[in-house]
């Protein structure tokens, strides 16, 4: 493996002035300056590159958040769930199955552990209150967007338990829909205080990790020891090695 590994960033599609490929910046920042990786952004087109090339080229994958939803008849139901990205849905359940294949690492976040959950043969159902999603006209900015927050606990034992050393955390959470039912041969890691919807998810069914959060650690990373924990941890995990330990017992948002 190069000195810097390689990862995988999916995009999304949306129309701007006419279709755009896009990612943001937040979640590009964190690999390149906290993991320390070459970033190659994947566009959300199939037929634009072979899932079997990009797994021979990359040495992860960061399946991102994104505005839009997986597609219901991804997971059976036929339920209305817009808005859709279908081309994002095709490409990141084919590159990510092959990645888990080929024993590299996946990691997801948001609508990326919804993608991953979908994968192992999961469902999804929407969010039926504001404690998991306020949408942006009612928060009047990104930033008041992603500063609403809720507790999760962690499982014991778990891989997120072991690397942030406490048993709950406060997390942001933008989200509308949210697993149902777990994919077979996932685990789950950190389920919400109260409800007890999953909030985070992990596997290792062929030798790499598999590990997705439903809440965007991209977004606070720089003041947020939890989520440097997560890029610590998928940095451990593009270079084969053992999960970091980063304790977040003193700070305001673990509490231990």
């Amino acid at each position: 493996m190069a000195a810097r590994p390689v990862i995988g960033v999916l995009c999304c599609n949306e129309v701007a002035d006419r279709p755009v490929q896009v990612v943001a910046s937040r979640f590009v920042a964190p690999l390149t300056q906290l993991v320390g990786a070459t970033v190659l952004l994947i566009p959300a087109l199939p037929g634009a590159n072979d899932p079997a090339h990009l797994t021979g080229l990359l040495d992860g994958l960061l399946l991102t958040g994104s505005r839009s939803h997986v597609a219901p008849v991804r997971y059976g139901s036929d339920r209305d769930a817009a808005p859709l990205d279908p081309d994002r849905d095709e490409v990141a359940l084919a590159l990510a199955g092959r990645m888990i294949e080929a024993g590299k690492p996946v990691y997801g976040i948001c609508r990326g552990m919804q993608e991953l959950n979908v994968l192992f043969g999961g469902t999804l159902a929407d969010g039926d209150d504001d404690r998991h999603h306020r949408g942006l006209a009612a928060a009047g900015s990104y930033a008041g967007l992603f500063a609403h927050r809720h507790d999760i606990d962690l499982v014991p034992g778990g891989r997120l338990a072991r690397s942030t050393g406490v048993r709950r955390l406060s997390v942001n959470s933008v989200h509308e829909q949210g697993i149902d039912r777990l994919g077979t041969g996932l685990s789950v890691e950190a389920i919400a205080a109260g409800d007890g919807l999953v909030e985070a998810i992990s596997a290792r069914p062929c030798g790499g990790d598999v590990l997705a959060v439903q809440w965007h650690p991209e977004w606070d990373v720089a003041a947020d020891p939890a989520s440097r924990a997560f890029f610590a941890m998928l940095g451990s995990a593009l270079r084969g090695g053992e999960p970091p330990v980063i304790s977040t017992v003193h700070h305001r948002r673990g509490l231990a």
